[in-house]
């Protein structure tokens, strides 16, 4: 694997697997990787001849009350993952070389699709996440990107992006990958203390509960969702933010619930024993 440090090397890099004919597929990732981002260098692989990975913190993406200085970086284990799973480049530019205005003067704003949901409760959120995205897609220019399912409405806001902004660019996206607890895989989850964590699975437990009343024919979003909020409600040191049956493309709520829409929540977790 070769580490690419800066935008104009990863051009060249760029350049030359083009001059040999071979097809490049994305994995845009902050680092802190675990299983869940491999999993999406396994579907690069299988779908392109070089796989290129970004390590990058977008700073963007952080409101000022959010967690970008603590965010976690471990670059050194990042690359032997990236390394051993089969990335043929980790780009890992500096905020200086993505930014080098230190802030850009033109965003890309997602539009109805990151209003609700996760747009609601982090403001300007989505605007940060396509704003880089759409530097690194201009910067790799890959044939395909490969997402996780387990930021839905982020794959619903740049699959949005490359289709009104015409990006010659594939959206591929992997299934969520749990731990055994049933919890998502997800860097900021080494942030949560052993009771938090017990706390946050019950996320998880009621969108599961959702699914298999679903499979068990009920197809009132209502419904559905009255399932998961009286599951949630009733946990002391668990906050809801948000739970909805939705469109996955639109991220609209839904009044009857069809195969292929979604069901999204998040919740806050404090454990005061602390």
């Amino acid at each position: 694997m070769q580490l690419v440090e800066t935008i104009d090397e990863m051009r060249h890099v760029v350049a030359d697997a083009r001059t040999k004919g071979q097809s490049i597929a994305f994995v845009p990732t902050m680092g802190a990787l675990h299983e869940g981002h491999l999993t999406l260098v396994d579907e690069a692989k299988r779908v392109a001849e070089v796989v290129v990975m970004s390590v990058f913190v977008n700073p963007l993406q952080f409101s000022p009350t959010e967690d970008f200085a603590r965010y976690p970086r471990t670059l050194d284990e990042d690359a032997r993952l990236a390394a051993d799973r089969g990335v043929n480049f980790l780009f890992t530019p500096t905020k200086e070389d993505i930014y080098p205005e230190h802030a850009p003067v033109v965003y890309v704003h997602p539009g109805t699709v990151g209003k609700e949901w996760e747009g609601a409760v982090r403001p300007h959120h989505f605007e940060g996440v396509l704003t880089v995205v759409a530097k690194l897609f201009h910067i790799v220019m890959p044939d395909v990107a490969v997402f996780g399912q387990k930021d839905l409405q982020q794959v619903a806001a740049v699959k949005a992006m490359v289709r009104d902004l015409n990006f010659p660019v594939g959206i591929l996206v992997a299934p969520i990958v749990r731990d055994p607890d049933g919890m998502a895989m997800s860097s900021r989850n080494r942030y949560l203390s052993p009771k938090e964590r017990e706390l946050g699975t019950i996320l998880s437990k009621a969108l599961f509960a959702m699914r298999d009343a679903f499979m068990r024919g009920e197809r009132r979003a209502s419904a559905l969702e009255a399932i998961g909020w009286r599951m949630l409600e009733r946990v002391v040191g668990l906050t809801p933010r948000y739970l909805a049956v939705v469109n996955a493309d639109t991220f609209q709520r839904v009044n009857t619930v069809h195969h292929g829409d979604a069901a999204v929540g998040a919740v806050r977790v404090s454990d005061d024993s602390a």
